[in-house]
């Protein structure tokens, strides 16, 4: 939840300087239910009790459906820095059994309880690529407590781009229309 509040706030960010992310909630975006379907379903697997192996094949298969997505918008602003961040988590994940392996000590400073039944992201002995985990930490009792990684980073990041790239004046009296940013013959 806490990398998704981060992209919320991305997205919302040029508002602070009287703009508006019109591209990017505009924009015509490729099929867009791979990212919804991608999201529902890691939080499903994290919020419903799912066996362990099933819940591992679904989560690498949420990295799968993201990378799809961001191949076919990857000439969109932001997309590709997006991609970046989820390939190495999704890399990283799938070499892992399924789980994003996180420093014990930045779980310990998020408070997450690691007998939770599926964490998408935990303590792993002997992970591979430890680096590319959750190695940072929201730390306790700042809301949203949570680890976070360098992949996390990036996808936020890529959603800002994204969101200040195609972000308009608002007030600006200009339609899309009017400057010639859709067909209007075709939608």
């Amino acid at each position: 939840m806490l990398v998704l509040a981060f992209c919320l706030l991305a997205v919302l960010s040029p508002l602070v300087a009287g703009r508006w992310p019109a591209g990017l909630l505009l924009g015509r975006w490729r099929w867009p239910l791979l990212v919804w379907a991608a999201l529902l379903t890691q939080i499903v697997i994290i919020e419903v009790e799912t066996p362990e192996a099933v819940a591992s094949t679904l989560h690498v298969a949420t990295y799968v459906m993201a990378l799809a997505f961001v191949w076919l918008n990857r000439k969109a602003a932001g997309v590709l820095v997006v991609g970046a961040g989820a390939a190495l988590n999704g890399i990283t994940i799938a070499l892992n059994g399924g789980v994003l392996p996180a420093r014990p000590e930045a779980v310990e400073a998020a408070g997450i309880d690691v007998d939770h039944a599926f964490v998408n992201a935990g303590v792993v002995e002997d992970p591979v690529l430890p680096w590319l985990g959750d190695v940072f930490a929201w730390p306790e009792p700042l809301p949203l407590a949570n680890t976070f990684s360098v992949g996390d980073v990036l996808i936020v990041a890529g959603v800002a781009i994204a969101a200040w790239a195609g972000s308009q004046r608002i007030g600006d009296g200009e339609t899309r229309s009017e400057r010639g940013d859709v067909d209007t013959m075709h939608g």
